[in-house]
C-alpha cells in the first residue's frame, strides 16, 4: 500500500509540474522593440486623400485633383506607357477630361493603405495606397465603358503623390473612345 501511495504521490507531483511548466509563457527570445514588420497598415488618410482625387477627378476639377500630385511624379500604365513630371501629368489628364470624357465615376471602392519597410520586390518603400474600383467613362461622341481599375499610389515625404501604377483594359478604352478625324 504504501508503495502504491508513493506511486500515486510521485505521479501527482510530475503531472502538476508539467501543467504548470506548459502553462508558463515561454521567454522571449527576440526584442520586439527592435522588430519592424516588413509591411504594414498605414494611416487611413491615405485613403480618404484617395477618396478626394477620385472626387475631382469624376467632378472635373482638375486643380484639386493636381494639387495632390508632386512635381516629379511618374504616372505608369500596364501597357507600358508612362508620363514623367506634373506638368506632363497635368496636360495629359486635363487635356482627356475636357475634350475626351463626357462623364467619368468610381464605385465600389476598395482602399488599403499600407507603409513599406522594407521595399524588397516593390519599387520603393514609405507608403502606398492600393486601389480598386469600378469605374464607368462615358467618352464625347457617345460611347461608354466600365471596368474594375487596379491603382497604386506611392506618397512622398509631404503626402504627395510621386508615383502611379495603373491597371487598365485599354482594349476596352479604345473600343469606346470617339474616333478620330
Amino acid at each position: 500500500m504504501k508503495k502504491l501511495f508513493l506511486f500515486v504521490l510521485c505521479a501527482s507531483l510530475f503531472v502538476g509540474c508539467k501543467k504548470e511548466a506548459a502553462m508558463e509563457p515561454a521567454a522571449a527570445t527576440v526584442d520586439s522593440t527592435k522588430t519592424v514588420a516588413p509591411v504594414e497598415i498605414a494611416d487611413a488618410k491615405y485613403s480618404e486623400m484617395g477618396k478626394k482625387s477620385l472626387e475631382a477627378l469624376s467632378k472635373g476639377d482638375m486643380d484639386a485633383w493636381m494639387s495632390n500630385y508632386a512635381d516629379n511624379a511618374k504616372y505608369y500604365w500596364n501597357s507600358g506607357d508612362s508620363l514623367v513630371g506634373k506638368p506632363a501629368i497635368d496636360k495629359y489628364w486635363r487635356d482627356r477630361r475636357t475634350n475626351v470624357i463626357e462623364t467619368i465615376t468610381f464605385d465600389k471602392h476598395i482602399w488599403l493603405p499600407i507603409k513599406v519597410n522594407e521595399k524588397g520586390n516593390v519599387p520603393m518603400d514609405g507608403y502606398w495606397l492600393l486601389a480598386w474600383y469600378k469605374t464607368t467613362a462615358k467618352y464625347k461622341g457617345g460611347k461608354s465603358m466600365t471596368q474594375w481599375i487596379h491603382t497604386t499610389f506611392h506618397f512622398d515625404a509631404n503626402d504627395k503623390i510621386d508615383m502611379v501604377n495603373q491597371y487598365v483594359d485599354m482594349a476596352v478604352i479604345r473600343e469606346a473612345m470617339p474616333q478620330m478625324k
